[in-house]
């Protein structure tokens, strides 16, 4: 379980054209058309820099909030919550996502977030701000609208692993996923990438027991399709690791040509 959120360790205000939202504009441009002055507006947004311990909460159930937050380095968990205290992580954002975007229009966070296993630093992107590009930029709008979509798309998958796919398979496909989203960012490759969780934290991401999921990685490890060397992972074989998970990455919506502007 994350210890409980004492936020922030560490917070600095940035100036106009913080490095971060590069990344996120590359991410927009994946699966839509900005022209040069939308593309600039983003990069001049402003933010709060923030570091945050492994395992802390960022944002906790129920909180009502008025920023969103940009991963820069580290991953981030977005999780649900019951009373006695276990979760159920539903989403992992890798650095360049704006893992919260929706909170723009939803301000009151029933999906909380937390800090995988190493340090994690975010921006906290102001909501008024958001809202003041957007209703100034309406193709920025659509942009988010879109990135959003594709994150729901991902949630999508993430139930059909938790109800239909077995352990096994669950694992790898999330494994699949995970490489092709760090390639898209320019963080690694598929076959190559640095996963900041903790076993316990997959558990909780793949609905399993800590136990069961040691047990699946060790199978996957022992049949090589996964060498975990501490945070990196290697995958052998891509085609055997995807054919294991039937991962086909559509849902994740990163080949699409950008949509023309009407």
């Amino acid at each position: 379980m994350s210890k409980a959120a004492a936020l922030p360790d560490q917070e600095e205000l940035m100036p106009n054209g913080h490095p971060a939202f590069r990344p996120f504009l590359r991410r927009l441009l994946q699966r839509s058309v900005l022209n040069e002055e939308e593309q600039q507006a983003i990069l001049s947004l402003n933010g709060r820099e923030v570091e945050i311990e492994p395992h802390r909460d960022i944002v906790r159930p129920g909180e009502l909030t008025d920023f969103s937050c940009l991963v820069v380095s580290g991953m981030a968990a977005r999780f649900g919550q019951l009373r006695d205290g276990q979760r159920q992580i539903t989403a992992i954002h890798v650095p360049g996502d704006m893992c919260d975007l929706y909170s723009l229009m939803l301000p009151k966070v029933e999906w909380a977030l937390q800090a995988l296993s190493a340090r994690l630093t975010i921006v906290k992107v102001a909501h008024r701000d958001l809202l003041e590009l957007v209703r100034t930029y309406p193709a920025i709008g659509e942009a988010f609208w879109r990135d959003t979509t594709a994150d729901g798309s991902i949630v999508a998958q993430w139930v059909v692993s938790v109800g239909r796919r077995d352990a096994r398979m669950r694992t790898a496909h999330l494994f699949c996923e995970i490489g092709v989203r760090m390639e898209r960012a320019g963080l690694g490759r598929r076959t190559d990438f640095d996963l900041p969780a903790i076993q316990t934290q997959l558990a909780d991401a793949l609905g399993m027991t800590p136990v069961h999921m040691n047990r699946v990685i060790r199978s996957l490890r022992q049949d090589g399709l996964l060498i975990l060397k501490g945070r990196e992972v290697q995958i052998p074989d891509w085609d055997a690791l995807a054919a294991t998970g039937q991962f086909d990455g559509g849902y994740l919506e990163m080949d699409m040509a950008p949509l023309a502007r009407l």
